[in-house]
């Protein structure tokens, strides 16, 4: 099937299992605006995960985590993995443009063409796509789903909320399930001063308080609490119609953690309408 080709490609070309390309092509999408990675499940019409590294991070590492892909691809997602823009300033070390000054790439284009891209190539079911992203790449999360909430199907951000000044409002509703190391000292829950001060990240939960306006959520209280494995969750459910927001934190670091791929991927199929 398509995985097993794929992985048997790459073996052929480089004699080692190597997860990154372009479904079982060594090179990756190329579209206008940049590039991506993507593997591909045994199914036609797939839904998909697209997944934003962190900063200094790549897309083929992001297909490096097994852990993560592997358990989304058995799920029957394809999992993407874009590529940041490179920043000359910082001798070529990549991230994401979601904060001023950070590039001049439009984000939501790119990401958006690379959607369409993988539906044209690959039969990707545009209305099924969750956008992930880790650190960096959650900040620029919430800064897409902030501003076009409809963009994607639902936003599944770990360890990165927004920066202060944080955003006054945001646009919704949304669909939202945020993961976060109880320990993780690079994005701290109450975030932290970066660039002698001249940075400063936001408080994880002043972000959800912005989301809970953003779905209308009647109350600051959640409606429900629930533990899967190690995670701690919480859920706000007396919101607009459509939306869903969850929080879960884990007793860990600044990680992607084990177990988070498929508690995401029964959190998304028990919405309504996933």
């Amino acid at each position: 099937m398509i995985r097993e080709f794929s992985l048997a490609l790459a073996l052929a070309v480089t004699g080692q299992i190597a997860f990154a390309g372009c479904a079982g092509q060594e090179d990756t999408c190329e579209i206008p605006m940049g590039a991506y990675h993507i593997e591909l499940p045994d199914a036609d019409n797939a839904p998909m995960v697209v997944f934003l590294h962190g900063y200094g991070g790549s897309g083929s590492g992001t297909m490096r985590n097994r852990g993560m892909v592997e358990p989304l691809l058995e799920r029957g997602y394809a999992v993407m993995a874009p590529e940041g823009l490179e920043r000359p300033d910082r001798g070529g070390t990549k991230s994401w443009n979601f904060y001023p000054g950070f590039g001049e790439r439009d984000e939501t284009a790119f990401l958006t063409e690379a959607v369409q891209d993988a539906a044209r190539r690959f039969g990707i079911d545009t209305d099924r796509v969750l956008l992930g992203g880790f650190s960096a790449g959650a900040f620029m999360v919430n800064y897409l789903a902030c501003e076009s909430p409809d963009t994607f199907s639902a936003y599944v951000p770990v360890s990165g909320g927004f920066w202060r000044p944080h955003p006054e409002t945001c646009n919704g509703p949304i669909r939202m399930f945020h993961t976060h190391g109880w320990t993780d000292n690079v994005v701290p829950l109450e975030g932290r001063l970066l660039g002698g001060g001249r940075f400063q990240q936001g408080d994880i939960h002043a972000g959800l308080e912005i989301w809970r306006d953003a779905n209308g959520c009647v109350d600051h209280k959640p409606t429900g609490f629930s533990t899967t494995g190690d995670f701690m969750r919480r859920r706000w459910t007396t919101c607009a119609e459509g939306s869903a927001l969850e929080f879960a934190l884990f007793p860990g670091g600044h990680t992607v953690p084990a177990g988070w791929a498929d508690m995401i991927v029964d959190w998304y199929e028990g919405l309504p309408g996933s």
